[in-house]
């Protein structure tokens, strides 16, 4: 009895939803963004990003910080992974498209192989309906630079191509995250597959 409620238990940690979060089914809003991928700048649509498959928009609290450099590391190392699942990714945070285009192209994080998109301001954070708190003086980042942004919750939504969202995943840690969307992507691949 003890094993089954310990099971039932940790099955429920590895995919808690964030606690106000978009849920499962609800419509993901539409944004379009200043976004940067391998250090280069660009206009990204999530509506254009979803007429070619399913999008990860994981959101992470802040460039060049402990937990969302090896986020961003682990989604740059399996990005052919969701690739292959028909899946693409974009980052979202409140730096600024300068930070982020350092951010993108740093062979540790990003690596030139996944987008992030700047919310500078906070609209698309919480149009997702996630918490951002405001920036912390004197915070600096790992690089020993000072972070003048605010900072959206951890979350991650992967989105069908019909803007549904499939799944919500917060109150996980970093590389959990990325192998919980992972796998949430392959698994959408392969109804796909099988509905065929």
């Amino acid at each position: 009895m003890k094993q089954f409620l310990l099971a039932c238990l940790l099955s429920g940690a590895i995919a808690l939803p964030a606690a106000a979060a978009l849920k499962e089914g609800d419509a993901a809003p539409d944004f379009e963004a200043q976004a940067s991928l391998a250090g280069k700048p660009f206009a990204y649509s999530l509506k254009e990003s979803l007429a070619k498959g399913p999008v990860v928009v994981y959101f992470y609290p802040s460039a060049y910080t402990g937990g969302c450099n090896l986020q961003a590391h682990t989604f740059a190392v399996n990005h052919d992974k969701f690739t292959a699942a028909g899946a693409s990714i974009i980052g979202v945070s409140l730096d600024s498209i300068d930070r982020l285009n350092v951010f993108s192209a740093d062979p540790e994080y990003c690596a030139g192989k996944v987008a992030v998109a700047s919310d500078a301001d906070g609209k698309v954070s919480k149009a997702f309906d996630l918490t951002v708190r405001e920036a912390a003086a004197g915070k600096k980042d790992t690089r020993g630079e000072e972070i003048n942004h605010g900072f959206a919750e951890r979350t991650t939504f992967i989105v069908t191509p019909d803007g549904k969202i499939a799944a919500t995943l917060g109150g996980l840690k970093p590389v959990q995250n990325v192998e919980k969307a992972l796998e949430i992507v392959q698994q959408l691949a392969a109804a796909r597959q099988s509905a065929k």
